[in-house]
């Protein structure tokens, strides 16, 4: 359409379309719907509501997490479990950080863990039976903190992952090696223990067998 065209168009509207009032409800009613509000919020008002927002998405996140945590464990096989721990395992060779706290003595390691988890893994001496008590730090197992036990059988070294039983516990009496390492799982009722060595599996088996005899 060129300029004169629309106003040609223009000039019949303004000179020949017909005209009516709005009737007056029709005139009230676009009135209350274009208006302000009377009282708009004010801003704590709005800070409030954004806050309540968050506060229900946050709460929502939560409880979804919660749900699928206690999951996780029976998700994982046997298999990946032993390949997180022989990587924790030479981890710990590697960047020498064996122990966070150096002992021989078990009434030393075992008070250590006091505080920093949710629960006392036992800690025996088994020097006299050849495996000797080195020390105890924090390691991460499938995403959880857990207790890490050293001990020593000749230049080998011996990392004991240990895990509280319940829900989410990852299975026990599991044997398997991975890249030349060893893991042997075992449980006492209220923990379950993963030995990972070079060790050869016969002695990893005499030690496993050691802990298993002793009490908490």
């Amino acid at each position: 359409m060129d300029r004169q065209y629309d106003s040609d168009i223009s000039e019949l509207i303004a000179t020949r379309a017909s005209r009516h009032a709005a009737p007056a409800a029709l005139r009230n009613a676009v009135r209350r719907a274009t208006a302000a509000p009377a009282h708009p919020p004010s801003r704590v008002t709005a800070w409030l509501g954004l806050e309540w927002l968050r506060l229900s998405a946050a709460f929502a996140v939560g409880v979804l997490v919660a749900l699928l945590v206690p999951a996780t464990w029976h998700a994982v096989p046997d298999a990946t479990i032993a390949n997180e721990l022989v990587d924790s395992h030479v981890r710990s060779l590697q960047l020498a950080h064996l122990s966070d706290v150096v002992s021989t003595d078990h009434h030393t390691v075992k008070p250590w863990f006091a505080g920093k988890l949710d629960y006392s893994p036992p800690v025996h001496d088994l020097a006299p039976q050849g495996f000797p008590l080195a020390g105890g730090r924090l390691d991460v197992l499938h995403g959880r903190t857990i207790a890490a036990l050293v001990y020593k059988r000749r230049q080998h070294v011996i990392n004991v992952f240990v895990v509280p039983r319940g829900a989410d516990t990852p299975p026990a009496d599991t044997r398997l090696s991975r890249n030349g390492f060893h893991v042997q799982s075992w449980s006492d009722g209220s923990n379950s223990f993963w030995a990972v060595s070079d060790l050869n599996a016969e002695e990893l088996g005499q030690f496993v067998t050691l802990q298993q005899q002793q009490g908490d």
